[in-house]
């Protein structure tokens, strides 16, 4: 997963995130930066945009490749980056422009910045886009505390033009924030075992607007919901009224999509895996110096299901760069009522698994049984817990409950969500990827996921993958795959990460503008 190297991490943006470089909590804004070929193995880059002044911060955006030179900032060159921001300040908070001439690695400011500016202290987070029927820019951004998103275009990325609203959907909690709007295709069939495939992929028109609510959640805290809907390059209508939170878990808010994807493939999100109600105040070792991550990168599109048309469907980015074996290192075909028992103490040193379960041949009617997974310490017997009840409407559960290492009002422990078979599989797919601290798990091809974060005091060594009490003739299977760590490149002789080192070695010192003292 990507984290900080040194400090707090929060809201991602493209490949750069919202940082704070003196602190582990949040203020002080900065863009952080990191760089990757795979959205796994992470390289931590300079700062990437600074604030100017003490009491400035750089809050979310989005930046985007002016091809066309649309900006003038680029006379010589088809790549350069152009990178809009929330500048906040204790009276205002305005829209800017910077721009990068190589690669997004610096980043110089546009002379005449504010290309926004609405005298509010609540609007911000501006995700820009570009639409080819219009040859425009088009930005979303909030106004926060009235519930709106935005739309303005704007030709060359420096003068922008309101064009519309989309006001008060969904949950509305005490503001917007952070929101998106992309191209998105649509699966023909979500029940096959291999959704992504190409072939499966139908170009369609839709665009999704995904916006981030804070505090608000029906689980208390931050979410982040989506509404599927139709563009025209100035107006957004959703299909429906109906708000889709993408995760039923309370770890991941204010998600944002690459730049760049092909509207006919899978948009690619990563997200920020926390929740504000406890953020501040996880724990985080000494030695670690830093807090919070982001979620799996993860693909997106729409289906259409028998319990609602425009589900968005969400599953891991392809993780094969991360396994630690071309096969798998623990499988059954026969788990209907039987466990499987492995111990990976000593075979995956990162403590990272990702395993796959499939439950087949359900009766479509007056189904029994349980199908569950447990990762548990051999140590403290400290464990996170999940799983299918089939009988009715087929609820699954995460029980985070039984790990030590955090106690708050407000970190709920257990989680559920309905599921109901499909009539055209009878079967139930699920993916659970889990690290040394976060769980993610994916339910019927990505239709359902959740993210939870955990703090245990002992390292989580044993997986264990059982069913009981099976209607006869269901089957289960599972297979499980080790993952390696993403920061072994870069691990010193102890195994240790260090971060904002000079030279020397030494920990950089910097000053509340988050500039290197030397």
């Amino acid at each position: 997963m990507l984290v900080p190297l040194k400090y707090g991490l929060a809201d991602p943006v493209d490949r750069r995130y919202s940082d704070n470089p003196t602190d582990i909590v949040a203020g002080n804004q900065h863009w952080g930066h990191a760089t990757s070929r795979d959205l796994y193995h992470w390289q931590n880059q300079p700062i990437a945009i600074y604030p100017g002044a003490e009491g400035e911060g750089i809050f979310s955006g989005s930046a985007v490749i002016d091809v066309n030179n649309t900006s003038g900032f680029f006379p010589n060159q088809t790549n350069g980056v152009v990178a809009l921001y929330t500048l906040n300040t204790a009276t205002e908070e305005t829209q800017e422009v910077a721009y990068s001439t190589d690669g997004g690695y610096t980043f110089t400011k546009y002379a005449n910045n504010p290309v926004i500016s609405i005298n509010s202290t609540q609007f911000r987070d501006p995700k820009v886009i570009w639409y080819p029927a219009t040859q425009r820019w088009v930005m979303v951004v909030a106004y926060a505390q009235e519930f709106v998103i935005g739309i303005y275009t704007s030709p060359n990325l420096l003068v922008w033009t309101h064009a519309s609203n989309f006001s008060r959907h969904g949950f509305l909690g005490l503001q917007y924030e952070c929101p998106n709007l992309v191209p998105i295709p649509m699966l023909s069939n979500i029940s096959i075992e291999n959704p992504l495939d190409a072939s499966n992929i139908a170009s369609t028109d839709m665009y999704l607007m995904q916006i981030s609510i804070n505090p608000g959640a029906p689980l208390g805290g931050s979410v982040a919901q989506s509404f599927p809907g139709v563009f025209n390059g100035t107006h957004f209508a959703p299909v429906d009224q109906a708000a889709r939170l993408n995760d039923f878990g309370k770890d991941n808010y204010a998600g944002q999509f690459f730049y760049g994807i092909p509207s006919t493939s899978p948009q690619v999100s990563i997200a920020w895996a926390s929740n504000w109600q406890y953020s501040q105040v996880v724990p985080t070792g000494e030695l670690e110096g830093f807090r919070s991550a982001m979620t799996l990168p993860r693909y997106n599109v729409l289906a259409n299901t028998t319990r609602g048309d425009y589900a968005l469907v969400s599953l891991p980015y392809n993780l094969s760069p991360l396994y630690t074996t071309s096969t798998s290192i623990a499988n059954s075909t026969s788990l209907a009522n039987s466990s499987l028992l492995y111990d990976y103490s000593t075979t995956v040193p990162s403590g990272a698994l990702t395993f796959n379960m499939t439950i087949a041949s359900i009766p479509s009617a007056n189904a029994t049984g349980t199908a569950n997974f447990t990762f548990m310490s051999s140590v403290t017997g400290e464990s996170i817990r999940g799983g299918f009840y089939l009988g009715g409407d087929a609820p699954f559960f995460l029980n985070r409950g039984y790990i030590r290492g955090f106690d708050n009002p407000f970190f709920t422990d257990k989680f559920s969500v309905n599921n109901l078979v499909s009539k055209d599989t009878q079967t139930f797919r699920l993916q659970v990827v889990i690290d040394r601290s976060i769980i993610e798990v994916f339910i019927e091809n990505g239709l359902r996921s959740a993210t939870n974060t955990f703090f245990a005091e002992g390292e989580l060594d044993t997986l264990i993958i059982s069913s009981a009490g099976l209607s006869p003739g269901v089957q289960v299977s599972a297979d499980v795959y080790g993952l390696e760590s993403a920061w072994t490149p870069v691990e010193n002789a102890n195994g240790t990460v260090v971060g904002n080192v000079t030279m020397a070695g030494q920990m950089v010192r910097r000053n509340k503008l988050g500039h290197v003292r030397l």
